[in-house]
């Protein structure tokens, strides 16, 4: 069986993008943090079975994070590093609907940030 992928990069970057000073808000900022949490969780469970569809995941939702966090964001990668991560979760709506459920609330806050 695979063992699990050690994604504690992107939660380490994800937690510092949460920390700018773009990000005021400190009940934005717990709720993000939990869902990165959460988030982890999701693909260290699928990275069992997976581990290459769980890196592929965690790529976009970093890669989505970081445009989202931008000092000065830029719309078009943004939409389209947001619509990677939405598409690489697509395939788990039946296996793993909480990843999917994780994903579209981050997807909705990285959008509005």
């Amino acid at each position: 069986m695979t063992q699990p992928t050690d994604f504690g990069t992107l939660s380490d970057a994800w937690r510092a993008a949460a920390m700018m000073e773009s990000m005021v808000d400190e009940k934005r900022k717990a709720e993000l943090e939990r869902q990165l949490s959460t988030l982890q969780a999701e693909l260290d469970e699928l990275a069992l079975t997976d581990a290459d569809r769980a890196k592929t995941i965690a790529g976009f939702a970093e890669l989505s994070a970081h445009e989202a966090t931008r000092p000065s964001p830029h719309p078009e990668l943004l939409e389209l590093s947001v619509a990677g991560l939405r598409k690489s979760v697509q395939e788990f709506e039946e296996t793993h609907p909480r990843l999917v459920d994780i994903v579209g609330a981050l997807v909705s806050m990285l959008s509005n940030v």
